[in-house]
């Protein structure tokens, strides 16, 4: 069965930085679209960035020039580098996946995702 399974969050000051990870299991990770969200207490979930099965990124404009996406095809493995931290980044950060080539304009959009992991807490404080 697909599994995902973040990591490296935590707590951190803010203009630190964090890098996270995503393992992938279960499925053929190195065709589907991956992404990164969040959730803030209160707060919809939020798409932050995804990147294509053939390396084509996007980002939401929160965190453009600070988030970085990639994706290690050996090891079933998405990152998401969390540079110049702010305490507004607090929130629950979770991958996700889905095994559609999604057009540029939904692949951020939550509900075209399949799959979830279970989320990693990323705090920042002031």
């Amino acid at each position: 069965q697909v599994q995902l399974v973040e990591s490296g969050g935590g707590s951190v000051q803010a203009g630190g930085s964090l890098r996270l990870s995503c393992a992938a299991s279960g499925f053929t990770y190195n065709k589907y679209s991956m992404g990164w969200f969040r959730q803030a207490p209160g707060k919809e979930r939020e798409g932050l960035a995804a990147i294509y099965s053939g390396g084509n990124t996007r980002y939401a404009d929160s965190v453009k020039g600070r988030f970085t996406i990639s994706r290690d095809n050996a090891k079933n493995t998405l990152y998401l580098q969390m540079n110049i931290l702010k305490p507004e980044d607090t929130a629950m950060y979770y991958c996700a996946a889905d095994s559609r080539p999604l057009p540029w304009w939904f692949v951020l959009n939550k509900n075209n995702y399949a799959y979830w992991g279970q989320g990693t807490q990323v705090t920042v404080s002031s």
